[in-house]
């Protein structure tokens, strides 16, 4: 897996999220780049497993759609009458 990278823009999406996260619920002040580090060790540390479940969920969203799919074909076959 390659390393998770968030956008320059994700990250500033994040940043005043964070900051105001951690002023209301920790009463934390932080600066800009504190937030930007955090953000940054959050998503080496943390991302991979937050990955790791979106990609579970993903399989077994899949795997349900495959499942409605394939009684959806066998719904199409034909009767056949073999006796003769």
């Amino acid at each position: 897996m390659q390393e998770l990278k968030l956008t320059p823009e994700e990250k500033a999406r994040l940043v005043p999220k964070l900051l105001s996260y951690l002023a209301d619920e920790l009463d934390v002040d932080a600066g800009q780049f504190d937030a930007e580090f955090l953000i940054d060790f959050l998503t080496r540390e943390v991302g991979g497993a937050l990955y790791n479940r979106g990609v579970l969920d993903a399989h077994a969203a899949l795997s349900n759609h495959m499942d409605a799919f394939s009684e959806i074909i066998y719904q199409l076959e034909k009767p056949v009458d073999v006796r003769r």
